[in-house]
């Protein structure tokens, strides 16, 4: 038997509106985007971040009663919370070009990259057999992508996760295969305004 973990990542804001570490819930205009997607995949156990907005992804896809997991807490980004990625170019230059190329940098005050990574790939690893369906948001999957082709935590940002998207992992024992980029949307779903996420390159809702 194999592990098949089913990872969708959430409806986010519009670009301009996009802030780091913007967990809270999703505005009409992503609800909107979010009834309009595909079906969830079936699943033996649906887990959804500890955030408001996974958490109402999930709910608005059909999966009210998934289950809360602490490990797929977003990635912290500590005191730049709130603050758009723009701004803190502006601002802190020298602390963003860190935080983008050394996976053990936390300017911000909260998580590195690296401890990101080994916390969801213990919880990767330590699956049981069968399908597994989960919310998060985009450096979660990143996180877990890294983890489980064994790349290095330096192309953690060189990985684009689209909102409603769906990122399969399947395999045991330290061995995963990757299926990426599987839109769960239809129709006028992922329009420009909706890529724009800034979790590109910077995690920041945090994708």
């Amino acid at each position: 038997m194999t592990v098949r973990v089913m990872l969708i990542s959430p409806s986010a804001a519009a670009a301009h509106e996009a802030r780091f570490g913007d967990d809270g819930p999703l505005d009409a205009a992503a609800l909107r985007r979010t009834r309009a997607a595909g079906q969830l995949p079936a699943a033996g156990r649906v887990l959804t971040a500890p955030s408001p907005r996974c958490r109402e992804t999930a709910a608005v896809l059909g999966a009210d009663a998934a289950e809360d997991e602490p490990a797929l807490r977003d990635l912290d980004v500590g005191r730049w919370r709130g603050r758009g990625l723009m701004d803190l170019g502006a601002s802190e230059p020298e602390a963003v070009a860190a935080w983008l190329t050394d996976p053990d940098a936390a300017p911000h005050g909260g998580e590195p990259v690296r401890s990101a990574v080994a916390r969801v790939g213990a919880w990767l690893d330590g699956l049981e057999d069968g399908r597994v369906l989960a919310v998060a948001a985009p450096a979660v999957i990143r996180a877990a992508v890294v983890h489980g082709l064994a790349l290095p935590a330096q192309s953690f940002w060189r990985l684009d996760v689209q909102p409603l998207s769906l990122t399969e992992l399947t395999g045991r024992g330290g061995r995963w295969n990757l299926r990426c980029g599987v839109p769960l949307t239809q129709g006028q779903e992922g329009t420009p305004g909706d890529r724009g996420h800034p979790t590109s390159p910077a995690g920041t809702q945090s994708s």
